[in-house]
């Protein structure tokens, strides 16, 4: 299987442009590691932890690989050495069931105290569709762009779950993102659903669309932060530096939006400030790098998903993908930079030594 997650463009090049200062965890180790994101709103903290100069306060000197076009490549370049850590969401699990060796070491985005979180999943249906934002049973009958295989195709699959309507009974036209503004302008389809910033500019580009829906808890939006099991052995500590300037990095979007939105749109070129801005605040909301059972449940949710609609045979243990101990550490060694998120619940915290069990974490988690 393969994402379809879409390369915006090439991230700029250059130093801090930020001036406020921002607090991580102490220097203690020293070294370097090549890094590589998928080109998308909800990735930018690897480039904006460059920016902001945290991972040198680390200790870190981090390369960033030009972005890659999807998450497949990202795992491509991983496995080949060609980078340590990259950022990468459901691809993690097709590769995992090809017998990829992978390590999940923290969140780009997720939630800890919850199995669902989408803000940053949207439909917006073209003038004139007849399409009902206050009666989502008008997509009943509608054709729908959206992108085979990926995270936009799940969040549909989700909510039309919800909505009780088969998905025979909607014509899906497989769609890469940059194609749908076309597809609604020209009739091609009535709707699209798509991840941030899709559908705002979508709604920038084609008059008369609206915004359907937007979030609302249909699936779990899935983000990893991923090394191999080999370069993890190899550098704990480095591992665990680097996740305490990403957990810094995510904290200091969280607390300053406008300014990550300023920078988002230095890295992915072609993407308008206001633009920018708007996505940061339905990214901001997934921003969590912990992880507890919630985490473990929300792959395992998604990867039922995928299996439901043969687009995966769910073959292998999710324990065997998560390598918890190092945000672990991070947490416990720096909860200031946690303090603005919700507690974990205390039924879904876990050890280095955790197992997970699905029908466990579906009474420590909320939906």
């Amino acid at each position: 299987m393969a994402s379809t997650l879409v390369l915006l463009a090439t991230a700029c090049s250059g130093g801090s442009t930020v001036d406020d200062d921002v607090e991580g965890a102490s220097e203690s180790v020293s070294g370097s590691i090549n890094a590589g994101y998928v080109s998308a709103i909800d990735q930018i903290g690897l480039p904006v932890g460059t920016e902001l100069g945290l991972f040198e306060e680390q200790g870190i000197d981090v390369t960033l690989a030009d972005p890659f076009p999807t998450g497949v490549d990202a795992i491509t370049a991983l496995t080949a050495g060609e980078v340590d850590v990259i950022q990468v969401g459901v691809p993690a699990l097709a590769a995992a069931q090809e017998g990829v060796e992978l390590a999940l070491i923290g969140n780009y985005t997720g939630s800890a105290v919850q199995r669902s979180v989408d803000e940053t999943a949207a439909i917006v249906a073209a003038e004139g569709s007849e399409i009902d934002p206050e009666d989502l049973s008008t997509l009943k009958g509608a054709t729908i762009a959206t992108t085979f295989g990926s995270i936009n195709h799940l969040y549909l699959l989700g909510l039309l779950k919800d909505q009780r309507i088969d998905v025979e009974d909607v014509e899906l036209v497989n769609t890469a993102p940059p194609d749908m503004p076309v597809a609604l302008e020209t009739g091609g389809a009535d709707a699209a659903v798509n991840w941030d910033p899709w559908p705002i500019t979508i709604q920038d580009q084609v008059e008369g669309s609206y915004e359907v829906v937007r979030g609302g808890g249909y699936i779990p939006f899935i983000g990893y932060i991923v090394t191999t099991p080999q370069f993890l052995e190899e550098n704990p500590d480095l591992v665990e530096a680097f996740l305490t300037a990403r957990a810094a990095t995510d904290q200091w979007i969280r607390e300053n939006p406008e300014d990550a939105a300023d920078s988002a749109a230095r890295w992915l070129t072609g993407t308008e400030p206001e633009v920018a801005l708007a996505a940061m605040e339905y990214n901001v909301q997934q921003l969590d790098a912990r992880f507890s059972s919630c985490n473990y449940l929300a792959a395992d949710t998604v990867a039922l998903l995928l299996e439901e609609q043969e687009a995966l045979e769910y073959g292998f243990d999710i324990n065997d993908l998560f390598a918890p101990a190092p945000i672990l550490a991070v947490e416990e060694n720096n909860p200031e930079l946690f303090s603005d998120l919700p507690e974990v619940p205390t039924d879904a915290q876990i050890d280095p030594d955790f197992t997970f069990i699905r029908e466990v974490a579906q009474n420590s988690c909320a939906v």
